[in-house]
């Protein structure tokens, strides 16, 4: 229920990490000392999010559940935990966000990662038992903590990418301003403490490229989403799609939590579906060589997961949505191996990863309460992903990924007639839901930083439920145009 006011909506295909080319750059001046600890003014920044959040809910958008009492405190507290019925960007797109920002007040506090987790807990348990006089929600909690940590320490890495304490005058203003998009709770602090504006000589940039590469491709161009899977039935879009990929996994030198991550988001340009239809994070929470001999070099370790498909019906089609399904809260164990290039194929890898879904969400047939159409729940999910490259000719990539997300707390229908809606506390409608999306991609080399960029999605859609009529859905999406490597 939290982040109310982040109501965005979010599509994209399957995780692409591999699709990205290593950058170097020169080492980093001598960095200077940036790691002092301030426990207690994260806390209170954490309290300050929150006091402001609802103070702009109260009095800006006058929202009933911002009016808040003593009262309304002891209520939740009394009640307890149940599962809302926020809509699917809000629940598993916006609270994770919004749990980011508690994570970042802690990160740009001087914290590292584990330190900063008790922080997006805290947030979120504030938030939902004392900020709202709506029932406090077990599903915003789940996804606000631990989809929270993911954005939060991605985009705080990402931040590093961007700030330069060596830089002055208009290069500067346009990094810190970038930089404040991006993590906004470190922008904050910056400007508080002065660092925003202080100029170094020495130690001025916060990423070390040699130890840490960095791959980045922007593409664009245009997608066909069909509708129910018709050939010629369907609508055109244009996108922007923003892949990342960060570290090294095989660099057995570093093995903090995400010093390996990949990160692509793909942007919806059309007023028909999501401004944000895809985003696909993967973070190395831990690793080992487990084997390494001619050429060939193997990685395991465990990984946690954030992935997000959403979609709206095809305009002038059907009312079916296409897809929609989301891992808000996963880690699991994985596998990457690298092998050595014969003749063209100048590289291949391979990864396996198998998660445990803490939360979840899937499309619903039939469950349409306040603004949910979707089941939540538990399960796993299995990703197997290759890459090879051709040299100077271009990249292919095969991607296969498999969710399952079971729905363990149903409801009667008479419950629907005689319950608030508010404390129907269901997870919806009682079944199972599995998605396959299986994604190959072409990419095409033009130059050295420009490629042609052909993909396309197939999406497989089976939904068994235990009080209707099962439910199978097939579609599939197209996508051409160009990429550009930085």
């Amino acid at each position: 229920m939290a982040a109310h006011y982040l109501r965005m909506v979010v599509d994209m295909p399957a995780d692409e990490e591999c699709s990205l080319p290593v950058v170097t750059m020169p080492l980093a001046d001598t960095e200077v000392n940036r790691s002092v600890k301030h426990p207690w003014i994260a806390a209170a920044e954490v309290v300050g999010i929150n006091a402001f959040v609802l103070a702009f809910d109260r009095f800006a958008l006058d929202a009933e559940f911002a009016k808040i009492s003593p009262r309304t405190v002891r209520h939740n507290i009394k009640t307890g935990f149940v599962w809302d019925n926020d809509q699917f960007s809000t629940n598993l797109f916006a609270h994770p966000y919004h749990g980011g920002l508690y994570f970042n007040a802690a990160r740009s506090n001087g914290m590292n990662f584990w330190e900063s987790v008790p922080y997006a807990f805290g947030g979120s348990l504030m938030w939902e038992t004392v900020c709202e006089t709506e029932p406090p929600a077990i599903n915003d909690l789940v996804a606000t903590t631990v989809g929270g940590v993911c954005l939060g320490e991605i985009t705080y890495r990402i931040s590093d990418l961007i700030y330069d304490d060596s830089k002055s005058g208009p290069a500067r203003f346009w990094r810190e301003l970038l930089g404040t998009v991006v993590c906004p709770m470190r922008g904050l602090n910056r400007i508080v403490s002065g660092e925003a504006w202080k100029v170094r000589h020495t130690g001025g940039k916060y990423h070390d490229y040699d130890r840490l590469p960095v791959g980045l491709a922007v593409s664009a161009g245009y997608r066909y989403l069909a509708d129910n899977n018709a050939l010629f039935r369907g609508e055109t879009n244009p996108y922007v799609n923003v892949g990342l990929s960060y570290g090294d996994p095989f660099d057995e030198s570093v093995n903090r939590p995400y010093d390996y991550f990949t990160a692509d988001v793909t942007l919806g340009l059309s007023s028909n579906q999501p401004i944000i239809s895809g985003i696909h994070l993967l973070g190395q929470l831990w690793s080992a060589p487990v084997y390494s001999s001619n050429g060939m070099q193997a990685e395991f370790g465990f990984f946690q997961h954030f992935n997000y498909y959403d979609s709206q019906p095809v305009k002038d089609g059907s009312s079916e949505v296409p897809f929609r399904i989301s891992e808000a809260a996963a880690v699991g164990p994985g596998i990457i191996y690298k092998f050595p290039g014969v003749g063209n194929l100048t590289r291949l890898e391979q990864r396996i990863f198998v998660s445990g879904i803490l939360l979840g969400g899937s499309l619903s047939d039939y469950y349409n309460v306040i603004d949910r159409d979707y089941n939540m729940g538990s399960g796993y999910s299995a990703k197997v992903h290759t890459m090879m490259e051709f040299g100077r000719y271009g990249r292919f990539f095969i991607n296969a990924d498999l969710y399952n997300i079971y729905t363990w707390k149903g409801y009667e229908d008479e419950d629907l007639a005689t319950t608030d809606p508010l404390y129907l506390n269901a997870q919806g409608d009682k079944g199972s839901a599995q998605l396959l999306v299986v994604n190959p991609r072409l990419q095409l080399s033009v130059s050295d930083r420009l490629c042609l960029d052909l993909s396309a999605s197939y999406y497989i859609r089976s939904t068994r439920y235990s009080y209707h009529d099962d439910v199978s859905a097939r579609t599939f999406t197209v996508r051409l145009g160009l990429a550009y490597k930085m």
